[in-house]
Order: structure tokens, then C-alpha cells, then sequence
């Protein structure tokens, strides 16, 4: 009985979880397997140089890179006041059309941070760049 109760309550945390954990990917990630469609996780990596764009609408249209891919995005909000080309950014969203359009941005909070996942994918395509002291 106490195994079957187990069972039942390890299945229903797993069903109340599936649309609140999101997976977090890399530029590079996303072009060898891409995310299935409608699915929504964390893309990150740093905000390329040269392409950040501002539509009238408020639409922000950048990319990121993490230095082996890169892939457009978008998103219309609230910016942190520390995003900007060249620096750390993670988003949660979906693709659309080959787009990332993003619900939520989060950018660094200070000069030497960078999420953990983001400084991982720039280590894997070597292009990380410890911040100096």
C-alpha cells in the first residue's frame, strides 16, 4: 500500500511540474536539436554586438550567441536596465518561425556575474572571457 502511494504521489508531482520546469539551452544546443514545437525553456548566451533593434511598437529585436550559433529573438516589454550588446542575458519563451520570442528577459546584475548556464555554454565553445579584477 505504501508503495503504491509513493507511486501515485512521485506521478502527481511530475504532472503539476511539466509546464513549470523549463529546460535552458544554448545557441549552439538549439541548432543541433532543436526544441520540440510549443515548448517553452530558457535560451541563453550573450547579446550579439550590432543587433539590437527597436521597433516604434516596442518590440526589441536582438540575438543571441554564444559563440558557435546564434539566434534571433525577440521580445516586447520591460527590459532590465542592464541588458545590452555583449553582455549575459537569459530569456524564457518558445521559437516561432526560427524566432525566439521571449516572455521574460533576465540580464546580469552586476559587473562580474553571468549566469551559471550561460557561462557553461560560453566554456563549451571556448569563448568565455573571465571578467578581470
Amino acid at each position: 500500500m505504501a508503495g503504491v502511494a509513493l507511486v501515485l504521489s512521485v506521478g502527481l508531482i511530475g504532472f503539476a511540474f511539466r509546464d513549470g520546469i523549463n529546460y535552458f539551452r544554448a545557441p549552439s544546443q538549439l541548432a543541433t536539436s532543436p526544441p520540440a514545437q510549443n515548448e517553452v525553456f530558457r535560451l541563453g548566451g550573450l547579446v550579439a554586438d550590432g543587433s539590437l533593434q527597436r521597433d516604434p511598437d516596442g518590440t526589441i529585436h536582438f540575438e543571441v550567441t554564444d559563440g558557435g550559433a546564434t539566434v534571433p529573438a525577440r521580445f516586447k516589454g520591460v527590459l532590465p536596465d542592464l541588458f545590452k550588446e555583449g553582455q549575459g542575458m537569459v530569456g524564457t519563451g518558445q521559437m516561432q518561425g526560427g524566432v525566439f520570442v521571449a516572455s521574460e528577459i533576465l540580464a546580469k546584475h552586476d559587473e562580474n556575474y553571468m549566469p551559471k548556464e550561460v557561462v557553461d555554454a560560453l566554456k563549451a565553445q571556448g569563448v568565455y572571457e573571465a571578467p578581470q579584477s
